[in-house]
C-alpha cells in the first residue's frame, strides 16, 4: 500500500475499478475486518465470496440512541489508557528501560497472560474505533503503540510481554497459562491497525511474528502438537488465515492449518455435538477460524464445521438471552435448567458468536440469523458495560445475583478486551447489501453512506425504547434498488409506510419486507415494529421461563440487600459460596395465557400481576447495580 492515505482510499474503494486494485493487494472483510466489499472475483485471495456484505464501517456513523452512548462511554475509557503502561511489560520482556507504573490484574507482571489486552486487544480497539468515528487522535493513539511495540519486537520475529520460555514450557508440556491465546491478541490487534488504519509497521510485525510462531511449530510432530493443542490457543488459526488473505503467502495457510484441533474438529465435521464439559470460549474462535478456512481456501468440511456448530450451539446451548456456557464450560445438548450458575454467559462467548454469525449470514442471509444477534446485541452486549466503561465478565443467571464490573487499571480480563473491541464496532453488522438490494438488519440510529448508488440512508429511532424505526433517503437521483426490512421474529403485526401511505407488502416475522422501487430525495420509511410479551422456556423444563419484551429479555429487581460497592465493581462475578441463596421468583398463569402474570406499565416497565408479591421488572440490558432474576419458575393455575 502507498503513502495515501489508506483511510481515503478504502472510503474511495466502491468502484469495481478501485475495488479490484484494493482486493489484489489481498485486503478482505470479515468480522472484525470490515472496511472493504468482498464480492468482487478479479483479484484477492477469497474463493468463496459472501452472498451478502456488510458496509464498511467507515461508511456507517452511529446516531443518537443507546449505542452511540456507548460507543461514547468506550472512547473515552480506551483513550484514558497511557501507552507507556500499556507497553511497559513489553519493554520489560525485550531488557528496554521502563519506569511507567505496571497495570494490574491480567496485566499484572506475574499474571501469564499479561500482553493480551496491553498489546492486542487494545490495538484492535484502536483500530476499530477509528474506522468506526474517524476520529483521528484514536489513530494516532494505536500509531504511537505499534511504533513503541516494533521496538520491543525480538531480532528472530517474537513479541511479547513474558518470555519465550514460556513456549518451552508449552512444548514440555508442564503447566502455562495459554501463551498461543495472548500471541493471537497482539497478532491480531496489528493486522486490524494494519487494515483499518493502514499502518504498515503493524503489517510488518504481525508478519514477523508469524515467522516466530512457524520456526516454533515446524519441528513438532503432528501427534505432540495435537497435544499442545489442549491448552488455549485462542484464534491463532483466523489470524493466520487474515494474514493469508492480506499477503497471498502460502506459509500462512500451511500453518493455519497446523492450529487445527482434530477432536475438536472432528465431529462437529460429522455433525455431531460433543460439547459437553468443554471450555467454550477455548473453542468458538477456532470455529470462526474453520469459517475464515471455508473462504480462502473453498473446502467445504470448514464450512460443515462452522455451520453446524452455530446451529447446534443456538439452539441446544444458549439461554433466552443467546448467550452460552455455565463456569466457562457447555453442558449436554438442550440440558440448561440446573446450569443458571452466578458464572454464566461468559462475555467474550457472545462477542464470539456475534463474530460467527456474521461468516454464517453472509453464506446464507437468513434474517433469523440476525434475530440471534439482536437478541446478544441487546441482551449480553449492551447491559454489560458500566457508564465508566468498565466491563463485565460473566453475566450471571443465579437467581438473587447481580452484575460485576472491572477497574480501570487492575481487570484487563479476557471479556474486558472483548468489550472494548466490541463497543469500538457497534456499527458493523447494521446494514449489508448485494449489487441491487440493501438489507437493514438492526435498528439502531445510524447514517449508511452507499457510495456506488449516490445514495444515503438516514436510520432515526430510539429503538428498543420506541417501538419504531424511520428511514429517509437523501440522493441527487432517483434511484433504483431494494431495501430489505427485517422483520423480527417478535414483530407480529409490523407494518410499513412509503411517503406516509401504507404499503400492502409481506411483512411477516422471520422475513424481509422488500421494498422495490425508484427512490428519490427524502423518501421516507417508516416501520412499525410492535413489541409484545412472550415467554422463552428452557428446553428441559417448560415451567423454567424468562419473560421477554420483543427482543428484550425482562430481569425481575430483587433491590440490593447486602451488595456493597467493593462486590459490584472489581469482581469477575457474584462469589456463591459468600452469598446467601434466593429462590427463584414464582408465578402462576392460566395455560392458555402464559403472559398473564405480568402487565406493562410505563416505558420499558412491567410489573406482575394477581401474584402473591408484586414484582417489578426492566430490561435487563437497563439494570447495573442490584440483585435480579431473568428465569421464573411458573406453573398453571388450577381451576
Amino acid at each position: 500500500m502507498n503513502s495515501i492515505s489508506r483511510r481515503n482510499f478504502l472510503a474511495s474503494a466502491s468502484s469495481a475499478a478501485a475495488t479490484a486494485a484494493l482486493l489484489t493487494r489481498g485486503v478482505f472483510a470479515q468480522d472484525a475486518i470490515t472496511d472493504v466489499p468482498r464480492n468482487n472475483h478479479a483479484g484477492g485471495h477469497e474463493k468463496v465470496f459472501w452472498k451478502v456484505q456488510p458496509f464498511p464501517m467507515t461508511a456507517v456513523r452511529l446516531r443518537s440512541g443507546p449505542m452511540q452512548r456507548a460507543q461514547q462511554i468506550n472512547l473515552r475509557y480506551i483513550m484514558s489508557l497511557p501507552n507507556d503502561r500499556l507497553v511497559h511489560m513489553f519493554r520489560v520482556t525485550a531488557g528496554l528501560p521502563s519506569n511507567a507504573e505496571p497495570l494490574g490484574g491480567w496485566e499484572d507482571p506475574k499474571c501469564e497472560l499479561r500482553g493480551h489486552f496491553a498489546g492486542g486487544h487494545i490495538l484492535s480497539a484502536y483500530a476499530l474505533m477509528y474506522a468506526s468515528t474517524g476520529d483521528d487522535s484514536v489513530k494516532a493513539k494505536g500509531d504511537a503503540l505499534v511504533a513503541e511495540l516494533a521496538k520491543c519486537q525480538k531480532a528472530n520475529g517474537y513479541l511479547g510481554a513474558y518470555p519465550e520460555e514460556f513456549y518451552d514450557r508449552l512444548r514440555k508440556h508442564e503447566k502455562v497459562w495459554a501463551p498461543f491465546y495472548t500471541y493471537h491478541k497482539i497478532m491480531a490487534g496489528h493486522v486490524d491497525m494494519y487494515v483499518h488504519c493502514g499502518n504498515k509497521q503493524a503489517l510488518d510485525t504481525a508478519e514477523k511474528m508469524a515467522g516466530w510462531a512457524n520456526a516454533y511449530v515446524m519441528p513438532i510432530s503432528d501427534e505432540d502438537f495435537q497435544h499442545i493443542l489442549n491448552v488455549e490457543f485462542g484464534g491463532m488459526q483466523e489470524v493466520l488465515f487474515n494474514l493469508y488473505a492480506l499477503t497471498g503467502k502460502q506459509e500462512y495457510v500451511q500453518l493455519a492449518r497446523r492450529f487445527t484441533k482434530k477432536k475438536f474438529f472432528d465431529p462437529l465435521a460429522q455433525g455431531q455435538d460433543d460439547l459437553a464439559g468443554i471450555h467454550a470460549n477455548t473453542h468458538i474462535p477456532q470455529v470462526i477460524g474453520a469459517a475464515r478456512g471455508y473462504e480462502l481456501t473453498a473446502e467445504d468440511r470448514y464450512r460443515k464445521i462452522a455451520d453446524y456448530f452455530w446451529h447446534e450451539c443456538v439452539a441446544e446451548h444458549t439461554y433466552a438471552t443467546g448467550g452460552t456456557s455455565n463456569g466457562e464450560f457447555w453442558q449436554a445438548a438442550g440440558k440448561l435448567s440446573g446450569e443458571l450458575g452466578p458464572a454464566a454467559q461468559e462475555c467474550c462467548c457472545s462477542y464470539n458468536m456475534m463474530k460467527l454469525s456474521r461468516h454464517v449470514y453472509g453464506w446464507d442471509p437468513d434474517p433469523r440469523i440476525m434475530d440471534y444477534y439482536e437478541r446478544l446485541l441487546f441482551n449480553v452486549r449492551l447491559g454489560t458495560q458500566d457508564p465508566n466503561g468498565m466491563l463485565m465478565y460473566y453475566v450471571p443467571l443465579k437467581p438473587g445475583f447481580w452484575k460485576t464490573f472491572g477497574t480501570p487499571y487492575d481487570s484487563f480480563w479476557c471479556c474486558t478486551g472483548t468489550g472494548v473491541e466490541e463497543y469500538s464496532k457497534t456499527n458493523d453488522s447494521i446494514y449489508f447489501h448485494d449489487e441491487k438490494n440493501i438489507y437493514v438488519n438492526l435498528f439502531i440510529g445510524s447514517e449508511v453512506n452507499w457510495e456506488e448508488k449516490g445514495i444515503r440512508l438516514v436510520q432515526d429511532t430510539n429503538f428498543p425504547e420506541e417501538e419504531a424505526t424511520t428511514l429517509t433517503f437523501k440522493t441527487e437521483n432517483p434511484t433504483a434498488f431494494g431495501v430489505n426490512i427485517r422483520i423480527p421474529y417478535w414483530a407480529d403485526g409490523a407494518t410499513i409506510k412509503v411517503n406516509g401511505k401504507t404499503e400492502k407488502i409481506k411483512a411477516e416475522p422471520g422475513t424481509y419486507a422488500e421494498l422495490h422501487r425508484t427512490w428519490h430525495d427524502g423518501d421516507k420509511v417508516e416501520v412499525s415494529l410492535p413489541m409484545k410479551l412472550h415467554v422463552a422456556p428452557l428446553p428441559d423444563d417448560k415451567t423454567i421461563q424468562a419473560p421477554m419484551y420483543g427482543p428484550l429479555v425482562l430481569a425481575a429487581e430483587m433491590g440490593r440487600e447486602g451488595l456493597t460497592e467493593k462486590m459490584i465493581r472489581g469482581e469477575y462475578g457474584p462469589d456463591d459460596k459468600k452469598t446467601k441463596d434466593y429462590p427463584m421468583p414464582e408465578a402462576t398463569t392460566e395455560a392458555s395465557n402464559p403472559t398473564g402474570w405480568l402487565e406493562k406499565t410505563d416505558g420499558l416497565k412491567f410489573q406482575t400481576v394477581g401474584q402473591s408479591q408484586q414484582t417489578e421488572l426492566i430490561p435487563l440490558y437497563q439494570l447495573l447495580d442490584q440483585r435480579y432474576s431473568i428465569y421464573w419458575k411458573v406453573t398453571p393455575r388450577s381451576a
